[in-house]
């Protein structure tokens, strides 16, 4: 192989770099062997580079490339969906260094490694995400620098120049992020993840919503437009549970509503409206959080039959909607035969000790509200925990939270509550979604997280409709007033399993000051950047632009261009004053244009060892001279020679002197 195609000793290393940081974000998400993978395909190419190790063969790599698909076919279960896909390729890009011969390889390689770059995006566009995703931009870019400077000793000017590149390249990525056309990012290709889904589901069993609530993830954001109502009353409403089936409560489906009843009924609005917008996290669900009673004008954003808003399609991405609530409008206050059949339907023979229960306090209570408040007087009398770590239940779960442990968390208390009722005759149902947020006074949004998950209930009164009663405020009022971490706070399981999350040390001031200011930070980029699509860029350029058609924007988008690469082109082209040279780079010129006088003339780029070997073959009577002038050169520039740069100085010009003379004795 030639020296000219070979991968020089800087690009190497900063191809290994770039390609480490590639994989960093991905590392909690990839099977341990797939690390591993890396490290020894790195380790076996500097053994090449070393001479050590020859490169694998085919039968090798064919090997290697059936254990990789079969590695990902045991930690997955499939070779299809997003995570398994991920894994593959870059099992297979750290592969690739096995075959990483010449530079041409490299460059396949490194534009590989642009590609993998935007994978990171298909699971999150976190501030910090794109932060680091520009540093492995920078070194892939260093590397393909190194690639065409052909330096064998590493240092920062790969480094350097790679992020002179990008900065010039920045003002034309501000011109295309607002004025090109907005075309859907490959994130918003709805690929289907092996990985769980995030928030609340569509059914739920005992356990449910406490696992849910370990987690210090943020679900959603809202900003209100006037004052951000009490905590007690932030109650938003996702799911609605009509159904009890082998003890997990869960929502009907579209055909399992009857034609008449899956519309909205109508709605008359009462009392003050609350304005806010919502902007929530992918969760691979259609179900949208809002405040009782809600409606949106926004495009996509739809009400089901029971009060609560939902997409006709999966939230795969970050999702903003407005919303206005009415939280004191009277909800369906007449119910259809089929609802009350609904919402006081039990499975047969489940729970006997509650249904007994039931139906003696609802005897002795005069109604309905009476009957509601009489199962609530219970929860706050008798001894029953509020707490992250319920003991198991057994086959009549109600039966046993309710008489045997009386220990549960917020799904228990809902689930209970609602057996209760119905087994009373009263119409209930659970409700499941979250309650709280966080305020954060930076910029007045409330901060909902996965922990704030909730279950509640609703019952249906005569002449008030459906009404919201939440059984777990009868237990544990801190839960709805102040909070998980406050309800939890002698039992010490707030956040147990994340020892290392910022809002455990909310107590510190500093701390707590660094991850509200950073919330914030997120929420403008998330509300600006992320969330910045065809609408926003089309509002925007109608506002500073006026009317546009098809010839004004394709005008201003051309001539954009040009006021942003003129200025860097001019920079580029213009003369610039060359870089000052070294002693012996200036012999070393100097030998190349004595040379040059005899004949042999190095062409531009040509290595100082292959320029060597062609003058020696056309002045044999000087090999020595030439080789002696090259070797000392070499040793110099790339080896860090033995000797001072004024010893090698003056044998290199001794050296020199003696090609001329031994070509006039010829």
């Amino acid at each position: 192989m030639k020296e000219i195609e070979q991968v020089p000793r800087s690009a190497l290393i900063w191809i290994l770099l770039g390609m480490a940081a590639l994989l960093a974000p991905h590392a909690g998400r990839l099977p341990v062997w797939v690390l591993a993978v890396y490290g020894a395909c790195a380790f076996w190419r500097l053994q090449i580079f070393r001479g050590r190790w020859r490169y694998p063969g085919r039968l090798v790599k064919f090997g290697l490339i059936g254990l990789a698909c079969t590695g990902i076919w045991f930690s997955y279960g499939s070779l299809l969906g997003l995570e398994p896909t991920v894994a593959l390729l870059l099992t297979a890009y750290a592969m690739k260094l096995l075959e990483l011969a010449r530079r041409q390889d490299a460059y396949v390689l490194l534009f590989l490694g642009y590609f993998i770059c935007i994978t990171e995006f298909l699971f999150t566009q976190d501030l910090l995400i794109v932060l680091y995703s520009l540093i492995t931009v920078w070194l892939v870019t260093t590397a393909l620098v190194a690639l065409h400077q052909g330096q064998q000793r590493f240092g920062t000017t790969s480094l350097r120049q790679a992020g002179v590149m990008l900065a010039q390249a920045f003002p034309l990525m501000l011109v295309l992020f607002f004025l090109f056309p907005r075309i859907g990012p490959l994130w918003t290709v709805p690929v289907k993840s092996h990985a769980a889904r995030t928030g609340v589901s569509d059914f739920m069993r005992p356990g449910d919503i406490s696992n849910l609530s370990k987690s210090d993830e943020v679900a959603f954001r809202v900003s209100f437009e006037g004052d951000i109502p009490a905590r007690s009353s932030l109650y938003w409403r996702g799911l609605v549970m009509s159904r009890l089936q082998e003890g997990a409560w869960s929502s009907l489906g579209y055909y399992e509503v009857p034609p008449a009843e899956r519309r909205a009924p109508e709605v008359a609005t009462a009392g003050d409206a609350i304005d806010y917008s919502v902007l929530m996290m992918p969760t691979q669900q259609r179900w949208l959080y809002s405040l009782r009673y809600a409606e949106s004008s926004q495009g996509g954003v739809m009400e089901a039959p029971d009060f609560r808003l939902f997409r006709p399609v999966e939230i795969e991405e970050q999702y903003r909607y407005e919303v206005r609530s009415w939280p004191a409008t009277t909800l369906q206050p007449a119910l259809s035969e089929w609802r009350r059949e609904t919402e006081l339907r039990l499975p047969e023979g489940d729970n006997p000790r509650t249904v007994a229960l039931a139906r003696s306090l609802r005897e002795a209570a005069a109604s309905d509200e009476a009957f509601v408040d009489t199962v609530l007087a219970r929860f706050t009398n008798e001894p029953y925990v509020y707490t992250l770590q319920p003991p198991l239940l057994g086959e009549n779960p109600t039966d046993g939270f309710l008489f045997d442990t009386r220990r549960g968390f917020c799904e228990h208390y809902a689930a209970a509550f609602v057996t209760l009722m119905r087994a009373g005759g009263v119409p209930a149902r659970v409700v499941a979604g979250y309650q709280g947020g966080e305020v954060n006074p930076v910029n007045r949004t409330v901060i909902v997280h996965q922990f704030d998950a909730h279950a509640w209930a609703e019952v249906w009164l005569e002449g008030e409709g459906w009404r919201r009663v939440d059984p777990t405020a009868a237990v544990s009022p801190l839960r709805v007033e102040q909070g998980l971490e406050q309800a939890l706070a002698g039992e010490g399981s707030f956040l147990a399993d994340s020892p290392l999350s910022p809002l455990r040390y909310r107590g510190i001031n500093w701390i707590n000051s660094m991850r509200l200011q950073y919330d914030a930070l997120t929420y403008r980029w998330q509300s600006w950047v992320v969330g910045f699509n065809s609408e926003n860029q089309f509002s925007i350029l109608q506002e500073y632009l006026g009317e546009l058609n098809g010839r004004k924007f394709v005008t201003i988008l051309l001539g954009s261009w040009v006021l942003v690469l003129v200025p860097v082109g001019f920079w580029l082209l213009r003369r610039r004053s060359p870089a000052a040279l070294d002693a012996i780079s200036r012999e070393y010129l100097a030998f190349c244009q004595r040379l040059a006088r005899l004949g042999v003339e190095r062409a531009p780029g040509e290595p100082p060892g292959a320029f060597a070997e062609r003058a020696v073959v056309a002045l044999p009577q000087s090999a020595s001279a030439v080789r002696e002038v090259t070797a000392l050169y070499e040793r110099a520039r790339y080896a860090g020679g033995d000797s001072t740069p004024a010893d090698t100085l003056r044998s290199m010009r001794r050296a020199a002197r003696g090609v001329g003379r031994q070509n006039r004795l010829g």
